[in-house]
């Protein structure tokens, strides 16, 4: 039972990996699972809606019923319904966007935006899953976790997604202990060309890294001039002790 319940969840895990829609051969070889087992899991998921079919028996993407979990995940998250009035205050402080993201696999997901302080068109991405290795909320989390824990995501493959993509594990390691000595983390242009971050952890009572909260926008704007860069850090990193402290976290 407990093997089916893991490749139910690695089957899940690879539609939801940025590919919409796959076909069985193509989830088998991602799950490295055989094709047989894959179609009957799937099978099973489709009942329960957790995937749709195509018509005419094409590729699988996820179902309606992924929605209900996520939405469920968020309604009870602590972290989350904490941070509603800090992001909204250090966006109006820094007039740019903020996220609040939690790590899940090699992926950092944002689970609460709050959106910049204008008027111009912006598009809400709670719910969006980013490398971990190209964003500085990623950077924020995985610098305060265990050595284990780092080592294991440090030696996966990372993906290039612009020509400014750090993948060298040696570089992201150097890029960690910065973060964590400074106490915020800088992403420039290694998710999306001409976007950059920057970010820092939050923990709880525990003393645990939950997330990290940080601001997106224009390279220009958050990295530009030093000196610029510089408050907003100290914005974002006074933000993220603030919700650490409403979340039981110590001085």
């Amino acid at each position: 039972m407990t093997r089916a319940v893991e490749r139910a969840a690695h089957i899940l895990l690879a539609l939801a990996s940025g590919t919409p829609r796959l076909g069985v051969s193509e989830i088998a070889e991602l799950v490295e699972v055989p094709k047989p087992t894959v179609h009957t899991v799937l099978r099973t998921l489709e009942r329960q809606g957790l995937v749709v079919q195509e018509v005419g028996g094409g590729k699988y993407a996820l179902g309606p019923a992924v929605l209900r979990l996520g939405n469920a995940y968020l309604d009870g998250s602590q972290l989350r319904a904490r941070s509603a009035s800090w992001t909204d205050t250090l966006a109006r402080q820094t007039g740019e966007a903020v996220w609040v993201g939690v790590l899940s696999g090699d992926h950092v997901v944002v689970v609460h935006h709050a959106l910049r302080p204008d008027d111009l068109v912006q598009i809400l991405e709670v719910g969006a899953a980013i490398p971990w290795h190209t964003c500085a909320l990623g950077h924020a989390i995985v610098a305060c976790l265990d050595d284990a824990t780092q080592k294991a995501l440090l030696t996966a493959p990372a993906r290039r997604l612009t020509g400014r993509t750090v993948t060298d594990p040696e570089a992201l390691r150097q890029a960690l202990v910065t973060a964590r000595e400074r106490g915020y983390a800088v992403e420039d242009q290694a998710a999306t060309l001409g976007d950059a971050g920057l970010a820092s952890p939050v923990s709880d009572w525990s003393g645990r890294v939950v997330g990290a909260i940080g601001i997106v926008g224009p390279v220009e704007r958050l990295l530009t001039p030093a000196g610029r860069r510089v408050r907003l850090a100290d914005a974002v990193r006074s933000t993220a002790r603030a919700l650490s402290r409403d979340l039981g976290a110590g001085r």
